[in-house]
């Protein structure tokens, strides 16, 4: 594993979440005040459009041999089942428990942050990079004709009985 990459996501992902931070409490203390999880939808969806930038062009430069369009759709399919991770824990809360209508402002911003930004973060954290480094931005290697090509997946380890001796 890289390292280099995990701190370079850490701080894109860190920066996100202080852009989608300030876009959730913006809409949900206002305009959208009654339907929390739209707004953390809304502030997602507009933090993964600045991140696959950073991403692509600081974090996983280095990264990927695929065509910009089919990058850019995986990173927005892993990026959308993040959004939707990191929603989650709202989305369960708000609608099995009713938090909103006996919760003051000072209440629900806690409940919200924590539910949104330390719980949901750290779901979605852990399934974009993993996913993103696997799919979106995979390991290049140099073909016979000196051009990046996509590195093919791992063999599968192989089964005790095919190891050559019993």
């Amino acid at each position: 594993m890289r390292h280099h990459e995990l701190i370079k996501f850490a701080i894109i992902g860190g920066s996100m979440m202080i852009l989608d931070m300030a876009i959730f409490y913006s809409l949900s203390l206002t305009v959208l005040e009654a339907k929390p999880v739209i707004a953390k939808i809304i502030s997602g969806v507009l933090a993964t459009i600045v991140s696959y930038v950073l991403n692509r062009e600081w974090a996983f430069k280095n990264r990927g041999g695929r065509e910009t369009h089919h990058e850019a759709m995986l990173f927005f399919a892993i990026s959308g089942i993040g959004v939707l991770l990191s929603a989650a824990p709202l989305f369960v809360v708000n609608n099995l428990f009713d938090i909103r209508s006996s919760a003051d402002v000072k209440q629900l911003v806690i409940i919200d942050f924590i539910l949104g930004y330390i719980i949901g973060n750290l779901l979605q954290m852990a399934f974009r990079f993993w996913a993103l480094r696997r799919f979106a931005f995979p390991e290049t290697e140099m073909d016979s004709t000196g051009s990046a090509a996509v590195a093919p997946a791992p063999a599968p380890a192989p089964a005790p009985g095919e190891l050559g001796h019993n």
